[in-house]
C-alpha cells in the first residue's frame, strides 16, 4: 500500500530535482573496480559503494527527498516510519537534518546496532511486530491516530526519485555502463534506477535481485499486480519484503525490468568475496547483486554445450553493481561468514567411521594434519543404531584451503582405508 502519494511514474526531471535537494546531504559514493569479481563473473564489474553512504545505505536519499518536499504543516505533524534497519536510520538522519520529529517502528528482533543507531540519530524507536509488513501496519495506525506523515520505505514517488539519483551518479562515473544490477526488496531502489535510466540512458539494462526465500516480485509480475508472498527466513533481511510497493511495481512492470533470485549460499559466498577481495564490508542484502553475477557465471559454466532455458542470459559489460548497504550486525556477520566459508569449500564437515580403540583418533588426526587440515570441531558418537560393536562415528569440521584441498583430503582418507562421508554444512552455519 502507498501512503497517500500520487502514483505517477518517476520522471527524469523529478530525479534531477531530487539530486539538487540531496546536494550536500547525501554522499556521492565511489565506484570501485574489482578484478576478482570481474574474473569470477566473466564480465567487467564495478561496484557502486552505497555501503559507504551516510547512515550506511542508500535509504537516506529517498527518505530525505520525501521529507524535504513536505509542507510546513506536514512537517509540524512529524513523520512516522517502519523499517528493519536501513530505512529507519535514513529517516532518523533526514528528520534530524530537517528538524522534524520522527517515530520509527522496528521489528522486535531488529538488530541491536541498527536500533541503537536509529536512536542516536534522534528518532523515537518503538519495537513492534515480527517483520516489516507488521511494523508498516503499526506505522499507518500511528499516522491515523496522530496525523503524522508516513515515510514509506519504498512505495512513494518521492522516495523512488531519491533512489534514482544513484543512476545519475553512475552515468557520470561510468559513462559506458551497459548494465546496472541492484538488490530488490520492496522495489524503490530498482524502480528509481530503471525510471531514471529509461529516460537518461535507455540502452542501459537494469536487473533487480531478490533472495529466493523472499521473492515476491516474480510471483507479482506473473500475476500482473503486487501479490503478497510469505517470506521465509533469509540472511538478506534488508530485502525480505512480503509485498511489492504499488509505485515501484508499476515502474518495473511498465519497463520490463528483469528480476533474478539468488540462494543463501550465493549471498554468503558473495559477501565473503566482496570482503576478502574488494575489501568492502556489506550486509547480506547489499551483496545480492554480486551474488546474481556469480550464480549466473556458474550456471553458464555448468551448461554444455548450450545454455538451458532457465539459465539467465549473460549481462553486457561494463556492469555496475549497487552495494546497497553496509549495516550488518556483527553477530549476523559472523554467522554469514561461516556460512560463506562453508559454501566456498573452506570448511568441510566429515563423518569418519573408526574402531573405538586407543590411538585410532590420533591416527586419523595425524593424516589430516599431514595434509594441513585444521580441525575446528570434533564429536564422538558411539550410540548410532547403525554402528557395530567397538565402532564409533567421529564427526568433525575441518578448515581447508578450498574445494581442491577438500577433495585431496577426502581422497587421502579413503586411500588410507577410512570410511568417510561428507555433509554440506558446518555446525551452526
Amino acid at each position: 500500500m502507498t501512503d497517500g502519494g500520487p502514483l505517477a511514474p518517476t520522471a527524469l526531471d523529478d530525479v534531477r530535482d531530487a539530486a539538487r535537494l540531496l546536494d550536500g546531504v547525501a554522499t556521492v559514493t565511489p565506484v570501485q573496480t574489482s578484478r576478482a569479481v570481474s574474473e569470477a563473473a566473466g564480465v567487467e564489474v564495478l561496484l557502486k559503494c552505497e555501503n559507504l553512504q551516510r547512515a550506511g545505505s542508500f535509504k537516506v536519499r529517498g527518505a530525505y527527498v520525501r521529507m524535504a518536499r513536505l509542507s510546513a504543516a506536514e512537517r509540524a505533524r512529524g513523520v512516522v516510519a517502519a523499517s528493519a534497519g536501513n530505512h529507519a536510520q535514513g529517516v532518523a538522519l533526514a528528520a534530524g537534518l530537517l528538524g522534524i520529529r520522527a517515530v520509527v517502528y522496528m521489528p522486535v528482533d531488529a538488530a541491536l546496532p541498527k536500533v541503537a543507531a536509529t536512536r542516536q540519530y534522534g528518532a523515537e524507536v518503538r519495537l513492534v511486530g515480527e517483520d516489516v509488513d507488521e511494523t508498516l501496519a503499526a506505522a499507518h495506525a500511528e499516522a491515523a491516530r496522530t496525523g503524522a506523515v508516513v515515510v514509506h520505505p519504498f512505495d512513494h514517488p518521492d522516495v523512488v526519485a531519491g533512489q534514482g539519483t544513484i543512476a545519475l551518479e553512475i552515468l557520470e562515473q561510468v559513462p559506458d555502463v551497459r548494465t546496472v544490477v541492484a538488490p530488490l526488496g520492496g522495489g524503490g531502489l530498482v524502480a528509481g534506477l530503471a525510471a531514471t535510466l529509461a529516460e537518461a540512458a535507455p540502452h542501459v539494462r537494469v536487473v533487480g535481485v531478490q533472495a529466493e526465500r523472499a521473492a515476491a516480485y516474480p510471483v507479482s509480475l506473473a500475476a500482473g499486480e503486487p501479490t503478497t508472498s510469505r517470506a521465509a527466513a533469509t540472511m538478506a533481511d534488508g530485502i525480505a519484503v512480503g509485498t511489492p510497493g504499488a509505485v515501484p511495481f508499476g515502474i518495473l512492470r511498465r519497463l520490463g525490468v528483469e528480476v533474478r533470485t539468488v540462494s543463501e549460499d550465493d549471498i554468503s559466498r558473495s559477501l565473503l568475496m566482496v570482503a576478502e577481495r574488494a575489501k568492502l564490508l556489506v550486509e547480506p542484502a547489499g551483496a545480492a547483486g554480486v551474488a546474481a553475477l556469480l550464480a549466473a557465471s556458474r550456471a553458464l559454466d555448468a551448461t554444455d554445450p548450450a545454455p538451458a532455458p532457465d539459465v539467465p542470459r549473460p549481462l553486457e559489460g561494463p556492469v555496475v553493481v549497487v552495494l546497497s548497504g553496509g549495516n550488518v550486525d556483527p553477530l549476523v556477520l559472523l554467522r554469514v561468514v561461516r556460512h560463506g566459508l562453508t559454501a566456498a569449500g573452506r570448511y568441510v564437515q566429515l563423518q569418519v567411521l573408526l574402531d573405538d580403540r586407543p590411538g585410532a583418533l590420533a591416527g586419523l588426526l595425524e593424516v589430516i594434519s599431514a595434509l594441513r587440515g585444521n580441525v575446528m570441531h570434533i564429536h564422538h558418537d558411539r550410540t548410532d543404531v547403525g554402528l557395530g560393536f567397538g565402532e564409533a562415528w567421529v564427526r568433525m569440521q575441518v578448515e581447508t584451503k578450498g574445494p581442491e584441498h577438500c577433495d585431496e583430503l577426502l581422497a587421502r582418507l579413503r586411500t588410507d582405508g577410512y570410511r568417510v562421508e561428507r555433509s554440506g554444512r558446518a555446525p551452526g552455519a
